[in-house]
């Protein structure tokens, strides 16, 4: 067990089974990959209904993606974040229960009618559901919030929608977070996210080039294979190991100077000096400082990296 690992106030169910019924549940459902602006509009709502009845947040949301178990030949599914990341933010978004449900083949063909009685009703025991405009659930997505609000009066409980304007007014989605950060502008998808983009991993062995020319760099394998990896390029970084945090500029790409042939993640660590093989770090990506380039010998790139790291140093 991680001693410095955070003491979670928010309660963390993994299966609707496994949930403790409380009083006035105000509920809502969805992925929630990023946890962008977009979606603290609905847990802000849901925050606030809670806190207004009494009650408690839950938040129902499904591992792995519903794409991913639909759709298992598409690999083209890249997440914001991972779950780890995902239960840290919506903790931090001040959620009182959070539920990840296995999400199935057998799960996705339960009907909206069965999804709102057995699961919303009877085992959450929902008292109000708060939900985006464009919402649908239960099989082939054939709920709608129409249906929402005419079943609510039978079961008991209200239902609020988060209205197309305010949706509108934050313009944000994680097609659109993904789409920036696969054009390397980090910046922009912060500020969609309202939190910087990170990359979590492990340090593991690279070719040690990198000490040769005097950048010496910590290659990441990063945890999740299916998170969004950003453009190829250069670029400011925080680096989180365990307690401590450092300055570093972080290195996507293949390195062509080199003639590299596999796509790395690395990152060289401004005044470090230590042996952290095999450990976890966190990237906290800042901003996009160049493309990836390929210079015509070690001393042009050794003199572009000088540059890149003054421009890094700036930037944090």
């Amino acid at each position: 067990m991680d001693i410095f690992a955070p003491i979670l106030l928010m309660k963390v169910y993994h299966s609707i089974d496994e949930f403790k019924q409380v009083k006035g549940a105000v509920v809502t459902t969805g992925t929630f990959d990023g946890v962008h602006v977009g979606h603290r509009k609905i847990i802000d709502r849901l925050n606030q209904i809670a806190s207004n009845i009494d009650g408690e947040s839950v938040l129902l949301t499904f591992h792995p993606h519903p794409r991913m178990v639909l759709f298992p030949d598409d690999h083209g599914l890249e997440l914001i974040t991972t779950m780890e990341e995902k239960i840290q933010l919506l903790e931090e978004a001040g959620i009182d229960n959070l539920i990840i449900h296995p999400f199935t083949r057998e799960f996705s063909r339960i009907t909206s009618l069965d999804f709102i009685r057995d699961i919303l009703v009877e085992k959450i025991g929902t008292s109000v559901l708060v939900i985006g405009y464009d919402h649908h659930f239960g099989r082939n997505r054939e709920g709608s919030f129409e249906h929402l609000k005419e079943s609510g009066p039978l079961y008991g409980f209200k239902v609020e929608e988060i209205s197309v304007q305010d949706v509108d007014d934050v313009a944000v989605s994680s097609t659109k977070i993904r789409k920036a950060l696969q054009e390397g502008d980090v910046a922009t998808a912060g500020k969609y996210l309202a939190h910087p983009f990170q990359l979590t991993g492990t340090v593991i062995h690279g070719d040690k080039l990198g000490r040769q020319i005097g950048f010496p760099t910590a290659n990441i394998q990063v945890a999740d294979r299916n998170k969004v990896i950003p453009a190829n390029g250069v670029y400011g970084c925080y680096v989180l190991l365990g307690e401590e945090k450092f300055k570093g500029m972080l290195n996507i790409g293949l390195r062509p100077t080199v003639d590299g042939a596999r796509r790395r993640v690395e990152v060289h660590i401004f005044d470090f000096n230590c042996d952290i093989y095999g450990e976890s770090v966190t990237l906290v990506l800042k901003d996009r400082i160049r493309d990836e380039k390929k210079f015509e010998n070690i001393d042009q790139l050794k003199e572009r990296l000088e540059i890149d790291m003054n421009l890094a140093q700036q930037m944090l």
